[in-house]
């Protein structure tokens, strides 16, 4: 056809109206058909106004159903981690929240709606009890979910009642709320690392960005990715109690384990993350076992089992400096002396520090960061009596089950119940070498402590 395609619906009028164009247009089926195409083509073909609106729609359609989607997404289900720690704000606390707060996905979700309180539920656990719909309704889970091997049996934890009690675990925990925490969908998990070691001359193991002439060839580089393999370790909780108390008053006993377990838990975890060895436990992050950690050099006829100012500056200077403003001090309570008397020499006098006088609270920071007192560290004099950490580098691999059981054969001459709970876990450093900085100085590390001073 050699007559032009109208634009709208003026030109299209104008165009019938005319007797010769009518007519070409009309000479055959062919022809007709293919100016009805052109015609539908130029008015909604790629380009036009009405495909803009068309586009413009769909897109606003289809943000605000990716919006809905995600909006339930975060409510039914556990967030994505951030794979980088340098990302994190300083004041953010929520990656542990990923493995203690409810997960409609893990294995002990299912029992949720099958017990109405947690002291129904310790109750069923209990070998002894005598409610036979407990006792069937229990029967079907006995050694379902083993911990480790069928032998290890036990009742699976209800997913409400676990993540209640890690949430009350996290008040007394010093690693778990400041650690990046990965929910672990099987017993080994192998996770993402950057294989860095030096930031002299390229960055994240290989990056490297450069100044170049238009035109210039390019380098090449890529990042060197290595990865850090979590095995979920068992944690074992025992505690005895007199069978008349469950006899008698199993609320009250389902409350004092609602109290301890949780402590428990903390505390026993918190030790494993600060210095496990790493064999049938986590590794921890404090001492010589941890690669990644770097121990400042004490000072020249510096005297045993003390802590100076100097020590404190040098342990700052050789944080990594994205870490700074997360970091914190953990120190033992035998180091508060040291630390509170840390005076800075002026000629021949000096003054402390820390402390103008002792009427008002003690600080609680150090440079800014807080100090966190706990009897897990090292004693006064080891390497790990102070240390400067920034846990957004420290992985904590949650296996999200607990299983729980009882058993009097190891007090039954004492009239006594053996509860059991078993939680896994592991725990590790998630680099795995200090870095050399740009400069060539010293290397730097997210764990800093200070060489031993027996």
């Amino acid at each position: 056809m050699t007559t032009t395609t109208p634009r709208n619906s003026d030109e299209l009028a104008e165009m019938l109206a005319d007797p010769t164009a009518r007519e070409e247009i009309l000479a055959s089926q062919d022809s007709l058909k293919t100016f009805i195409d052109a015609y539908a083509q130029r008015q909604q073909g790629d380009g036009t106004e009405i495909q803009r609106q068309v586009a413009e729609e769909t897109q606003r359609q289809l943000a605000n159903m990716l919006r809905e989607h995600d909006q339930r997404a975060d409510r039914d289900a556990i967030k994505r981690l951030n794979l980088d720690p340098q990302t994190r704000p300083a004041n953010m606390l929520t990656a542990h929240k990923q493995a203690t707060a409810h997960n409609p996905k893990a294995p002990g979700a299912r029992l949720d709606n099958e017990f109405a309180t947690a002291g129904e539920f310790i109750h069923a656990a209990w070998h002894l009890n005598n409610n036979a719909e407990l006792q069937q309704k229990m029967a079907s889970l006995r050694n379902a979910y083993s911990s480790v091997t069928p032998a290890d049996g036990g009742f699976l934890v209800p997913e409400t009642l676990r993540s209640q009690l890690l949430q009350l675990a996290l008040e007394q925990a010093v690693v778990r709320p400041r650690a990046t925490v990965v929910p672990m969908e099987s017993a080994r998990v192998p996770f993402p690392m950057i294989d860095a070691t030096t930031n002299s001359g390229s960055v994240y193991g290989g990056m490297v960005a450069y100044w170049g002439e238009e035109s210039a060839a390019l380098n090449e580089s890529q990042a060197k990715f290595g990865r850090v393999t979590l095995d979920a370790k068992k944690l074992t909780g025992l505690s005895v109690v007199p069978n008349e108390l469950l006899q008698d008053s199993i609320t009250s006993f389902a409350a004092l384990v609602e109290t301890l377990w949780p402590q428990a838990l903390a505390f026993f975890e918190d030790v494993a993350f600060m210095s496990g060895s790493g064999v049938g436990e986590p590794l921890g992050f404090l001492g010589a076992g941890n690669a990644a950690g770097i121990a400042v050099t004490k000072e020249t006829g510096q005297a045993s089992t003390t802590i100076v100012l100097e020590n404190v500056i040098k342990m700052y200077s050789r944080m990594l400096p994205s870490s700074l403003a997360r970091g914190v001090w953990i120190c033992s309570p035998e180091a508060i002396p040291e630390l509170f008397t840390m005076a800075l020499s002026v000629g021949t006098g000096g003054s402390p520090v820390m402390l103008s006088n002792v009427a008002g609270p003690a600080p609680v920071t150090i440079f800014g960061r807080p100090v966190i007192v706990s009897e897990k560290a090292g004693r006064l004099g080891a390497r790990s009596d102070l240390a400067f950490v920034d846990l957004a580098y420290y992985l904590v691999g949650d296996r999200q089950t607990m299983t729980a059981s009882s058993s009097t054969d190891w007090k039954f001459g004492n009239d006594q119940t053996a509860f059991r709970i078993i939680q896994r876990v592991d725990g590790q450093p998630w680099i795995k070498s200090p870095i050399t900085p740009q400069n060539g100085g010293p290397t730097l590390s997210p764990f800093v402590e200070i060489e031993a001073r027996p």
